[in-house]
């Protein structure tokens, strides 16, 4: 078999996942089950007070190789076949077609791009999700008129680069993490509105289909790693869509809520949904379309009150099938994204009873009316109603809270079947996409 062949198919595959604070990778086995793991933290990036937020790719990439080698020696049997790998959304970079970084990478959350954003503002349709200082396109300009490029260069984001690193080829995207660089998932191509922007010099990447083959991984990738000569490295995905496709969802009509310190939600839609002023969005996969919100409420206001064991034993003596008759809407600073779009809203947190039960019970409610609402207007916006809810994130353990959502959706609502953005990696390694370039 050469380097050009596909593995034979019962290995099992691994997904690679670069977060925010670390680096995690799961080898899983053609059954589903997680037969090793292996993870390493990851330093805070560089902060600046403009919003500014950078970080060495270079640490990335040790972080990256100390983890899959810890990943192989802990696979016994039959060696790995392919690898996926998830990196966090709209995090960017300039290289030389080498793949060496001419600066830091700009990070998911870098907003100092704001005056680049008003000029992606101008050229690009209203409905553009690479609108925006936080998202990639904004990045690039800036990253442009910092280091003047004198020479061809490429823009890629953090899974790029990564998966070019491990294949020793760059210049490659998928459509996730592209759709904020501008590329049109749906005509698959990067649109003629690009042309307005001050793009020359950089070389935008080849976007392909999550999980599509890009070749061998590099020789010398492999024997430094222990990893297997033929294993293939896949187009990626960003991480919030691997933590979804890790909960199980599959079909249009499941959804998932992930209840961390923001409420997102997710379903999974035949056609794209958009909405620019509630930050909605769609990503491809395959045939479907992963759409989503984010509210600014969730469980960073739980813990401005009670600490997590304090909210356990609470939550243990609440009814969750009754209303509490507290109409809050939580949130831990003035202004909404999702599902309302006000930037001056208020927090609404009074009255407050003396009951600390009853006021546990009244913001769980009030964040659970926030997910009714966030899916009703998805469904308005074109998605399809949820069939059910999948459950991640720290609230996913609260059965209280669960049986409370459940009321309130009129829907059965589950944890997640996995938790781990990695294992979703893993899944589009296994399933093959449905349209666009082929996968394993």
């Amino acid at each position: 078999m050469t380097s050009d062949s596909p593995p034979p198919s019962g290995r099992p595959v691994i997904g690679l996942d670069i977060g925010t604070s670390g680096v995690r990778a799961l080898g899983v086995g053609a059954d589903g089950a997680v037969i090793a793991s292996a993870q390493t933290p990851l330093p805070a990036p560089d902060r600046d007070s403009g919003g500014g937020v950078r970080q060495d790719p270079e640490l990335w990439w040790r972080a990256v190789v100390a983890v899959l080698s810890r990943l192989a020696a802990g696979i016994s049997g039959p060696p790995p076949r392919a690898l996926c790998l998830d990196g966090t959304s709209a995090t960017i970079l300039l290289c030389r077609p080498d793949g060496t970084p001419l600066a830091p990478a700009r990070m998911y959350n870098d907003t100092s791009a704001r005056a680049e954003a008003e000029r992606v503002a101008a050229a690009a349709p209203h409905d553009a999700p690479a609108r925006g200082a936080s998202a990639s396109l904004a990045k690039l300009l800036r990253l442009l008129a910092e280091c003047r490029p004198s020479e061809p260069v490429l823009a890629l984001h953090q899974a790029d680069w990564i998966g070019g690193r491990l294949r020793g080829r760059f210049g490659d995207s998928d459509w996730n993490n592209a759709l904020k660089l501008g590329f049109d998932p749906a005509a698959e191509r990067w649109p003629d509105w690009l042309r307005r922007l001050p793009l020359d010099g950089a070389a935008l990447p080849v976007c392909h289909a999550p999980g599509t083959d890009l070749g061998p991984i590099d020789a010398a990738v492999a024997a430094a790693t222990g990893l297997p000569p033929d294993l293939r490295v896949l187009a990626g995905t960003t991480d919030s869509t691997a933590a979804t496709l890790a909960a199980g969802a599959v079909a249009p009509g499941d959804a998932v809520t992930s209840l961390g310190s923001t409420l997102v939600l997710k379903i999974l839609s035949e056609a794209p949904v958009s909405s620019p002023a509630h930050g909605v969005y769609s990503h491809r996969i395959g045939c479907t379309w992963l759409a989503g919100g984010a509210s600014n409420s969730g469980g960073a206001v739980l813990r401005e009150f009670f600490d997590d064991e304090r909210i356990a034993i609470l939550s243990a003596r609440i009814d969750p099938d009754t209303p509490s008759g507290l109409d809050y809407y939580p949130l831990p600073a003035t202004g909404e994204r999702f599902p309302l779009a006000d930037p001056a809203l208020p927090p609404r947190l009074t009255p407050r009873p003396n009951d600390d039960v009853l006021f546990l019970k009244g913001l769980l409610e009030g964040i659970a009316r926030i997910e009714r609402d966030g899916y009703g207007l998805l469904r308005r916006l074109g998605a399809p109603p949820p069939g059910r809810i999948l459950t991640v994130g720290g609230g996913a353990g609260n059965a209280c809270w669960t049986a409370m959502r459940a009321r309130l959706l009129g829907l059965p609502v589950a944890p997640a079947a996995h938790r781990d953005a990695a294992y979703g990696a893993a899944a589009l390694a296994v399933r093959p996409t449905t349209a666009g370039d082929q996968s394993l």
